[in-house]
Parts: C-alpha cells; structure tokens; sequence
C-alpha cells in the first residue's frame, strides 16, 4: 500500500513540477524520508497499549486500533498514550520532512520543496493504516494526520479546530462536529494556499476517507458518537 498512496502524490507533484528541482541524490534523500516516515507511522500504539492489558483491540469495539477505539474499550487513562504517540507520528514525520526541505534545497528557494513534508505526513498515515510492525492491519490515521498539520500549518489547523468545536458546543455530536472540522481543514486552506497545496490535503483526506469505507465494508463501521 505505501507504493500506491506515494504514486499519487507523485502525480500530483509531477503535475505542478514538484520534481523539477531535484537531482539523483535529493531524490534518493526524499524516498529515505518516505520510508523512515512509514516506520513511524507503523508504531501500534493502540495494539500494544491494549495487549498489555490482555486484550486485542481490533477484536473488540469497532475493531479500529486507534485512540476512540481504545477509549471506549479501555477507558481514557488508558488510551491517552495512543492519542499522544498516533499524533506524534504524523508530528515527527512532517518535522522530518521539514528539516529535510531546507537541507535538500540549498541555494535553492525553500519554497520550491513545499510538498516534502505533506509527503512526508503522508507516508506515516499509510504506516498507521497499513503497519509492518502490526501484520499491515492498521487504523484510519485521523490523528496522524492532524499530527502532520501541527507541523504543516498549524494555524490552519486551529481554524478548523476552532470549527469542531463550535460545532459541537451546538450540536452536541463529537462525531459530526469532528468530520465538519477535518472537512474544514482545505476549505481554509483554499483561501490562503496554493491549489497544489490543497491537492495534497485533498490526497491525504482521501486515504482517510478510503480506510473508513475499508472498515464500513468489513462491517466495522467507527462508533465515535
């Protein structure tokens, strides 16, 4: 799966020349990156919180190895570890990106490397939801996203932070106030940022949203209330 999710972001990149200004050595420092980001994101968190408890998680619940799931099985104390360490990933990895970004462009514009760290936050959702460390059965990667967008633009993300819960605050629905938040995220992007960037926010709520259709279809659809 890491292929499949990197080959499109590649073609978005390739369409807005993302890869223009790079030789055979940056492009040898971008694939490193993109593989130490998907060992991050493989970490389960939630898999191994839970044995230690004697339980497999993606057997009770939703069957999602992530923070909700852990919550409602295990209680909050138990999975505050999961939300810290998921987030973190999509932390490290797009911070990775981000010092790898002005390491690679040299006499070179920064902004010309703008996508390396979404690649980068990238490739940890695809570890979280397909970790080689946890036989490839992974989450839906919602936190590891958020996670990169710490990193990305974070005041972008309290914008849609801010969304979430003024919503909830009305509605009193976590679940949808959370999905109209996350919705939120490109919509404030789309006034401040390039499309090119948009497109890559686009592609990652995209492995989101197909890891949530993977699990409505096994029969496991999220329990987030």
């Amino acid at each position: 799966m890491l292929p499949r999710g990197v080959a499109v972001s590649a073609a978005v990149l390739a369409a807005t020349g993302g890869f223009t200004t790079l030789d055979g050595a940056d492009v040898a420092t971008v694939v490193a990156v993109v593989l130490a980001s998907y060992v991050l994101g493989s970490v389960p968190a939630a898999v191994v919180v839970a044995r230690r408890r004697q339980v497999d998680i993606r057997a009770v619940g939703d069957s999602n190895p992530g923070f909700w799931n852990t919550k409602e099985s295990l209680g909050f104390r138990a999975s505050l570890p999961v939300l810290v360490i998921d987030a973190t990933k999509g932390i490290a990895a797009a911070a990775l990106g981000t010092v790898m970004l002005h390491r690679l462009a040299g006499p070179l514009d920064a902004a010309s490397l703008w996508w390396l760290p979404y690649l980068a936050g990238l490739a940890a959702m695809v570890g979280h939801a397909w970790p080689v460390f946890a036989g490839f059965r992974g989450g839906r990667c919602v936190l590891t996203f958020l996670g990169a967008w710490v990193v990305i633009n974070p005041v972008e993300l309290l914008v849609a932070l801010a969304v979430c819960l003024l919503l909830w605050a009305v509605v009193l629905r976590f679940s949808l106030a959370a999905r109209v938040g996350v919705f939120a995220l490109p919509v404030v992007q789309a006034f401040a940022d390039p499309r090119s960037h948009v497109a890559m926010t686009g592609v990652m709520m995209t492995l989101i949203g197909f890891r949530f259709w993977l699990a409505h279809r096994a029969g496991h659809p999220s329990h987030v209330r």
